[in-house]
């Protein structure tokens, strides 16, 4: 599926998303939009090609809206160039294309200056110099009228005659309404010719019927607003800089990760060292890094050895020891000694780009809990527009007072706020999702979080999971000579990739090995191969017992190992047993603190092995898992997924690459690995580092993140349920109604911000 994020200016309510949303699933080869409030982001499924120019038009034929950016993904080289060349049009569009998909781009800051998520942030940078230079030009106005209109009941000094005191007050708002507030106003025009109502028509009719009640009131038709449509007006500008400022520091997090790449390179080219750009590095040069130097970019070490602090990415604060063929990660940080780097990795390519475009990604989702407050969104502004308009009726039927009654559903125009609701569950996610990443946690689905609070059994695979996934011969036992048994196992097991075979092979440390033929990896069992004319299994009891091979003189042997926790490989040469190799895998370090915690927090925890049933009792002793599933072949863990699921909810940890069926059956799927071995596309929640404390820490975010989404929506729904009724009976005065609403949004963005607090 082809995918374009566009960044979005110009949004400042729920409204305006939906309203965006909408629009642009109208548009020609457009399957889907999701267009996100807090990040100002549209993320787009194109089921063809689409034009720039339809786009662009979708977005600011429903308000004052443009866009600043596109980026493709899942292009081919052929696609963009087709689609930038039939359909964009001119070199302006062309430059923005080499932009945005040359390889030196370096999403995720590698580029400064150059990449799309630099210019995301100048977006809002723009947006918060915009609020902030109007709010201190309209505020000093306003100070003036707001003396104008009270002297005379506060200090008992009457400036100006009352028709005077009108025409003051007309001409001194009409700078804050017609110039400072002409966006707003645009916006709400446009929402009115288009019907794509927003936040700006609200506010933009109740201050413009506020402005001309001045008008009206020179001729004694009725009580003048003028004055206070400047207020209203400048407590909106005042709450929206408030709003967009606490908006910016939900998404902090995003900012350091776009901050963390080096910016420049040193590289040795035709036998020199040079300093070069970061966007100069090409794949296959070699890097020179020195102690405390950044790592330019992901790559593989091959020469020198040092400890490398890797926290930024991985949240791991213990440096990791790194050798000759380590892999590295970029922007990560040299301790020690000096390296010899070479790039393996460049641009978006990079791991740490890969994080940032999860975490966007996850910051553009919408989960569950979403879809009941986007209902009230698409409908909300026109429904308050025609309670506005009964409210006004209702008020001068029965009273018959034209002020009052254009009052009162002033007040009910400015006090509606659909921000409150749009920003309910994005600004939380954006802090929850951006405090995960900091601490190697990646939310790659948002939804995940509602589900992690329904889920009641998490089930672990064992092997790189519980255990180490570093599995060690710790003995040998042999009916013939061992050296024989040696050279037999480690010529056949040499033919396989799985981390038993390099362990076996490793320990037996030949220079030469005999030749096979036949080999065959047996999945869940072990392997087999010919040597000379003699057919040799290695394997399980399974794999004995298929073939019909008697254990009877290595029962007690096979049963010691078993006991101990550890893997046994029976050899069998030509149906004849003569020998079994001991492979233990080392429980982490943690493992067994992190299962106690989900004990404690009421999880039934499962670990599910292809190991024999001693063994894997052994392991779940060692860490103190409630319930174990041995001998379970790989393709079977989706159906074991499933029986469990018919119990409650079941979260499944695995290493995303054996496991990916199981991850995805799973309700919410946790893929754990170390740093740029990760399989970054498999589970719902990625673990950068590969602990079991990651896994807690997971299950606590998910639950506070999504608590203060909870938190965040009944404020939202609670404010406009109380306080539109109270502006309807008559109670607020405009001015007040619009603080309430500024308010409304602040609060929430704030509340999504005391996530930080949170102990993870």
């Amino acid at each position: 599926m082809k995918k374009a994020i566009i960044d979005i200016e110009g949004m400042h309510c729920a409204s305006c998303a939906a309203n965006l949303g909408k629009s642009l699933k109208k548009v020609k080869g457009v399957k889907d939009a999701n267009v996100n409030l807090v990040a100002k982001k549209g993320y787009l499924e194109l089921s063809g090609k689409v034009k720039e120019e339809d786009l662009r038009k979708a977005v600011s034929k429903v308000g004052n809206y443009k866009i600043a950016n596109i980026d493709y993904e899942n292009y081919g080289k052929d696609d963009k160039e087709n689609n930038y060349r039939n359909t964009m049009g001119g070199g302006e569009r062309d430059d923005n294309h080499k932009m945005n998909h040359d390889g030196h781009d370096m999403r995720g800051g590698m580029n400064h200056g150059k990449h799309t998520g630099h210019e995301h942030g100048s977006v809002d940078e723009k947006e918060i110099k915009s609020w902030k230079r109007k709010m201190w030009i309209a505020w000093p106005i306003t100070i003036v009228i707001m003396f104008v209109m009270f002297s005379e009941r506060l200090f008992g000094l009457r400036l100006f005659e009352e028709n005077i005191i009108v025409i003051v007050l007309l001409i001194l708002s009409f700078p804050v309404i017609f110039i400072l507030g002409w966006q707003t106003l645009k916006g709400g025009l446009k929402g009115y010719i288009s019907f794509y109502f927003n936040m700006d028509s609200l506010i933009g009719l109740g201050t413009v019927i506020a402005w001309l009640t001045g008008i009206l009131a020179l001729f004694g038709i009725t009580q003048d607003f003028s004055g206070i449509s400047a207020m209203i007006m400048t407590f909106f500008i005042t709450g929206k800089y408030v709003e967009v400022k606490a908006r910016g520091q939900a998404g902090q997090e995003i900012k350091k990760l776009l901050e963390l790449g080096a910016k420049k390179a040193r590289i040795i080219r035709n036998g020199k060292e040079i300093g070069i750009d970061i966007s100069e590095v090409k794949v296959g040069d070699i890097m020179i890094v020195k102690p405390g130097e950044k790592i330019p970019t992901d790559g593989i070490i091959v020469k020198g050895e040092s400890s490398i602090d890797e926290s930024s990415v991985t949240g791991e604060s213990v440096p990791i020891d790194k050798v000759l063929g380590d892999k590295v990660i970029g922007a990560t940080v040299n301790q020690d000694g000096i390296l010899e780097v070479k790039a393996e990795k460049i641009g978006r390519d990079t791991f740490l780009s890969n994080v940032i475009k999860l975490v966007e990604n996850a910051q553009g989702s919408k989960i569950p809990i979403q879809a009941f407050s986007d209902k009230i969104t698409n409908v909300f502004v026109p429904v308050i527009l025609g309670l506005t308009i009964l409210t006004f009726v209702g008020w001068y039927y029965y009273t018959g007072d034209l002020s009052r009654a254009i009052g009162v559903a002033i007040s009910v125009l400015v006090i509606a706020c659909p921000c409150a609701l749009g920003l309910a569950t994005p600004t939380a996610l954006m802090v929850g999702s951006g405090i995960g990443a900091k601490r190697g946690i990646l939310i790659r689905k948002g939804e995940a979080i509602q589900t992690m609070k329904e889920v009641k059994i998490v089930m672990f695979d064992k092997t790189g999971t519980i255990t180490k996934g570093k599995p060690e011969v710790v003995d040998i036992y042999s009916l013939v000579k061992e050296n024989y048994l040696m050279e037999v196992v480690a010529s056949i097991e040499k033919q396989s990739e799985h981390p038993i075979s390099h362990a076996i092979v490793e320990k037996a440390g030949l220079k030469k090995y005999k030749e096979v033929s036949g080999f065959k990896i047996l999945r869940g069992r072990g392997v087999t191969g010919v040597i000379g004319k003699k057919k040799i299994l290695i394997g399980n009891r399974t794999l004995m017992d298929e073939n019909k091979v008697k254990l009877d003189k290595l029962e007690k042997k096979v049963k010691e190992y078993e006991s101990k926790g550890q893997t046994t490989m029976i050899v069998a040469e030509n149906k004849e047993a003569i020998g079994v190799i001991s492979v233990a895998d080392d429980v982490k370090e943690d493992s067994k603190e992190a299962i106690k915690e989900l004990h404690d927090s009421g999880y039934k925890t499962v670990m599910i092995t292809g190991d024999n049933e001693a063994t894997a009792r052994a392991i779940a002793k060692k860490v103190g898992i409630d319930e174990v599933i041995a001998n379970v072949l790989p393709e079977d863990k989706v159906r074991k997924v499933e029986e469990l699921q018919e119990k409650g909810m079941v979260a499944f940890v695995g290493d995303g690459v054996n496991d990916a069926p199981a991850l995805k059956q799973a309700n919410v799927g946790i893929a754990m690995g170390t740093g740029t071995d990760i399989a970054i596309e498999a589970g719902d929640i990625v673990l950068v580092k590969g602990s079991l404390q990651g896994v807690v820490g997971a299950i606590n975010l998910s639950k506070a993140t999504f608590k203060k989404i909870k938190q965040n929506l009944f404020w939202a729904f609670g404010y406009n349920v109380i306080a539109i009724p109270i502006a309807v009976a008559g109670f607020l005065n405009p001015a007040i109604a619009e603080i309430a609403m500024a308010l409304s949004s602040v609060t929430v963005v704030g509340n999504a911000n005391l996530l930080r607090k949170k102990k993870i």
